[in-house]
């Protein structure tokens, strides 16, 4: 939550915000300032770690309610109606925040609300075979999107961006595919389905650590060759910006690799410190519980002060931060309200978000 609130207090506030994460973005040999970059890239991390933590959530929960004696109809009842009310948050609530009213804008919401669409059937196969079906899309992603733009010749239409591509279409933009993004889901369903068997904080800290270091690893070879699973936006040289600057729309296999390891190796990190006391991480604990409810109110927050002040779009990187600082302080309180709200009322329509 707080490296996306510098991210989308940065597209209010930051006049000099770099957004080249795709091969149509991005010019070869343009100069990427350090500063702009970094702030941009620390971003990264969040989308693929809010699927993967979905997904991981969703089957621990599953499983419990499965457990609980839930019949698989009332299930499947509350993912249909979970997922599409995720997803029409995007154009109805978040669309006209980010690019005004007229424009219709499909990113995280619309990817995770059609993730969970699709796991009303999907959550029926085995593990190995959702397992089998992640890593497919995983690896093989780009050759599907090549495959698809060969096939309709050279331009995708929507429904090919709306799956694979991404593209724009008058006032609807397609930012987040869903193919990519459902496997990152699909991977944190795995995960959750045996993170009960590894309870113990040893193992845990342990497994995510070498999922961790193994998936660096990949992502050093794809982005070493930097030739497929870049997504056409390859490396200018062997300067550190350029490794990684990876493409997110649509996600590389690189980008994937790259960003799953990193949350892997701060889960394994912030289990460690999870016996800690501290009001950091009590309020990073806070932001977690309420991760919905703070994302559908902090873009609202930073645009509406940003035109409020008369700096939207016109400052720079220092205002970036004491937006982001800004706009935590001032929604604590409200997420600690509806946290305690949530905790007594688990049954309500909190379940939604």
């Amino acid at each position: 939550m707080v490296l996306m609130t510098i991210d989308h207090a940065s597209g209010a506030f930051n006049a000099g915000r770099l957004l080249t994460d795709a091969t149509h973005m991005y010019r070869p040999g343009t100069a990427l300032d350090p500063a702009q970059f970094l702030t941009r890239w620390v971003t990264h991390l969040c989308a693929p770690t809010f699927l993967f933590l979905a997904g991981a959530a969703l089957a621990v929960s599953l499983s419990r309610r499965s457990a609980a004696g839930e019949p698989a109809r009332a299930t499947d009842r509350h993912l249909l109606v979970r997922g599409l009310f995720i997803l029409v948050l995007d154009p109805l609530w978040m669309s006209w925040m980010f690019l005004g009213p007229g424009h219709v804008l499909l990113q995280v919401l619309y990817a995770i609300g059609a993730s969970l669409l699709c796991m009303i059937p999907l959550r029926r196969l085995p593990a190995g075979v959702l397992l089998a079906l992640a890593l497919g899309l995983f690896f093989g992603g780009e050759a599907l999107m090549d495959l698809g733009l060969w096939l309709c010749g050279g331009q995708p239409g929507l429904p090919l961006a709306l799956l694979l591509t991404g593209g724009r279409f008058g006032p609807l933009i397609v930012g987040y595919p869903l193919l990519p993004w459902l496997s990152c889901m699909l991977l944190g369903w795995c995960f959750g389905r045996v993170f009960e068997r590894w309870r113990d904080q040893g193992v845990l800290v342990r497994r995510l650590a070498g999922a961790g270091a193994l998936g660096l690893c990949l992502f050093a070879v794809v982005r070493g060759l930097n030739g497929y699973g870049n997504a056409l936006l390859l490396r200018d040289d062997g300067s550190l910006v350029q490794w990684l600057h990876v493409s997110k729309y649509p996600p590389s296999l690189s980008y994937a690799a790259l960003e799953l390891s990193l949350a892997a190796v701060a889960l394994a990190l912030l289990l460690g410190l999870r016996g800690a006391s501290g009001r950091l991480l009590g309020t990073l604990g806070t932001l977690g519980r309420t991760a919905f409810f703070y994302y559908l109110l902090h873009a609202h927050v930073l645009v509406l002060g940003a035109v409020g002040l008369g700096l939207h779009k016109a400052s720079g990187l220092l205002a970036t931060y004491l937006a982001t600082g800004a706009a935590i302080l001032l929604l604590l309180p409200l997420c600690r309200r509806y946290d305690a709200y949530k905790r007594a009322h688990p049954t309500g329509w909190t379940r939604l978000v």
